[in-house]
């Protein structure tokens, strides 16, 4: 999202009501970051495990979606996820 315009009462806007998998973290370098990274936190024993984990907040499943969630950080103005 770039920025927040006021709503127009007259107007119908399109809502989520359902998705696949969690919005990748901001700033893990792009698809292949992304690709990286899920498979770091997959193995235990990878070197970067531990610290991909704390960097996300101690934890993070990519199969995770909440449409309302998502609703809410939309009004909020705010797509990161918290």
């Amino acid at each position: 999202m770039e920025k927040r315009v006021p709503a127009d009462a007259r107007r119908s806007y399109p809502i989520c009501t359902d998705g696949r998998r969690a919005c990748p973290p901001e700033d893990c370098g792009g698809p292949w970051g992304f690709r990286e990274f899920l498979d770091a936190i997959a193995d235990p024993n990878h070197e970067e495990h531990d610290a991909m984990l704390e960097w996300v907040g101690g934890q993070y499943n990519p199969d995770d979606f909440d449409p309302a969630a998502l609703k809410h950080r939309l009004k909020l103005g705010r797509l990161a996820a918290q």
